[in-house]
């Protein structure tokens, strides 16, 4: 989308869904050096609340934002400016499907860069049941039209 086409309040219904696997939680929490057990141990796992092993929340975070980027952020972005808020309401386990939405909170022209734009967005991701998984506060440098 460019820059004139977001509008305060519009809601993004992303239509890529994707199952998350043992082996995208295990490759990527190997891959950023974490050597936490929660992430990469079934027996440590297994002695904690939850029962088995936790999906990186750090994936989660880049597989909620990824999907978002078809439908709203597809080579219009300039930059990613940051995230002012991340929250993960509820765990995300292997075999686990993640759908997103994402609201526009604010818009408004760069006062810097002629024909861009900075949009706040939020990201939402669930579950299969429906459950809220995380929730990414970010704003993007995004192109006009020209």
């Amino acid at each position: 989308m460019w820059f004139e086409e977001f509008e305060v309040g519009q809601v993004v219904q992303h239509a890529l869904t994707r199952t998350v696997t043992e082996a995208d939680n295990v490759l990527f929490t190997t891959m950023t050096m974490n050597p936490q057990p929660l992430h990469l141990d079934a027996e440590f796992a297994k002695g904690t609340e939850f029962g088995q092993p936790l999906v990186n929340s750090l994936f989660t975070l880049g597989l909620v934002v990824g999907i978002s980027v078809h439908e709203t952020t597809l080579g219009t972005t300039v930059a990613n400016l940051g995230f002012t808020s991340i929250e993960f309401p509820a765990p995300v386990f292997h075999g686990d499907t993640i759908h997103v939405e994402t609201e526009v909170l604010a818009v408004r022209p760069s006062r810097s860069r002629p024909g861009q734009g900075i949009v706040e967005l939020e990201h939402r991701g669930h579950n299969q049941r429906d459950e809220l998984v995380a929730v990414a506060r970010r704003s993007a440098l995004m192109r006009g039209r020209g």
